[in-house]
């Protein structure tokens, strides 16, 4: 694999998720990571929230980074931060712009003494709402995310967050190689939500949207036993699917959309087992998931 990173320097401040997310990313692509947070307390694995509540994760997650530990607002603390900043590409922060200003890590101050350093500064939301209290949930509840009562799957906001900010480190070492200077880039995490949510937003997964579960060929059915995801969507794949339910070989997206086509491959599909399911995909090269 090749490693754009490589020789790069990044040290990251930021807890939690979203910024070791990020950290590990780059450290995947050759970077040398550093992790600068504060000292346990006693009996506990880390000063980090993701060392408490899931120190799996966070394992995961520091898998080729140096851990470092400092307290911020000593001065010894500040004294190590500084040795890093020295030697630092880009840094990474999760903190409010207040907080960090608090610190003496406002990008005024740092551009002035670091002039080839680069900022990534994970906030909440951008420009005026970056002092808000929130969370993951509350930022996917924002971007319209959030059904009913039922919890999310997976943090996307958190996770395409990290991705924003792996992407900003690479923007701002493009940059410094055309300008020579360093920059400050902010990454939202409701913004990381919305982009997420575009789809929707377009109408793509509403129920009237084709990948929504308009188009017959392109939902989860109930099977003999458990349930599968069919991802039919193309008209050559469409085709196979209605051949393989006894139907007109069609794959056009009208004759899809057809309550009849929904009720016919849906009786089709009840009356298969997973296995049967797998195999047929197999067979006729079909893009469907089985699932208990």
């Amino acid at each position: 694999m090749t490693m754009p990173l490589a020789d790069t320097r990044i040290l990251s401040l930021a807890l939690n998720l979203p910024g070791p997310a990020a950290l590990l990313r780059c450290a995947q692509l050759g970077a040398q990571c550093t992790k600068l947070e504060p000292p346990p307390a006693p009996g506990h694995p880390s000063a980090d929230p993701m060392g408490l509540y899931s120190p799996a994760a966070y394992g995961e997650l520091h898998q080729g980074v140096r851990v470092l530990h400092a307290h911020l607002k000593t001065d010894e603390g500040q004294a190590a931060l500084h040795v890093e900043l020295a030697h630092t590409d880009v840094l990474i922060t999760s903190f409010r712009p207040s907080a960090l200003a608090k610190l003496g890590l406002a990008w005024d101050a740092l551009h002035a003494r670091y002039p080839r350093l680069s900022l990534v500064r994970i906030v909440g939301a951008l420009g005026e709402r970056a002092e808000e209290p929130g969370h993951d949930l509350t930022y996917q509840a924002d971007a319209g995310l959030v059904a009913g009562v039922q919890m999310p799957p997976t943090l996307f906001a958190d996770m395409a967050g990290a991705l924003m900010a792996s992407e900003a480190v690479l923007q701002a070492l493009l940059t410094r190689a055309r300008t020579g200077t360093g920059v400050c880039l902010d990454i939202g995490l409701a913004e990381a939500a919305q982009w997420l949510a575009l789809p929707h937003i377009w109408g793509l997964t509403t129920p009237d949207g084709d990948v929504g579960g308009a188009h017959a060929g392109y939902r989860i059915y109930p099977c003999a036993d458990g349930r599968v995801a069919v991802a039919a969507l193309e008209p050559h794949f469409a085709t196979r699917l209605c051949e393989a339910a006894g139907l007109e070989a069609r794959g056009d997206a009208e004759y899809l959309r057809a309550p009849a086509t929904h009720e016919a491959i849906a009786s089709f599909l009840q009356a298969q087992t997973r296995a049967q399911l797998q195999a047929l995909a197999e067979a006729r090269d079909i893009p469907l998931h089985a699932l208990h």
